[in-house]
């Protein structure tokens, strides 16, 4: 996709990725008030440009992982937080 194209309602469902998604953005639009709507859209737009980034960055550093090179920048374990939030939530009853 260019980044030079205009952002539709098609285009950014399909930067969404995800048709689960895609249908809520869908659904957001059609329930928001004229009034609203460029508001909304422009939020949506955020969210599929940032997804694109993501997407982009992801191959970026998966092309490093595939060739077995270090990846580039600086990385902080985040494993243990990441567990001990984890057993709280669960600890909470959360899934």
């Amino acid at each position: 996709m260019s980044t030079s194209e205009a952002w539709t309602i098609e285009r950014i469902c399909g930067a969404l990725g995800n048709s689960t998604l895609a249908q809520r953005f869908l659904g957001e639009i059609n329930r928001t008030p004229a009034h609203e709507l460029l508001a909304v859209f422009a939020r949506w737009e955020r969210i599929a440009k940032d997804t694109l980034a993501a997407v982009e960055r992801a191959r970026e550093l998966a092309s490093y992982d595939e060739a077995g090179e270090e990846l580039p920048g600086q990385w902080t374990d985040m494993t243990e937080r990441v567990q001990s939030e984890a057993a709280a939530a669960r600890g909470r009853g959360a899934a």
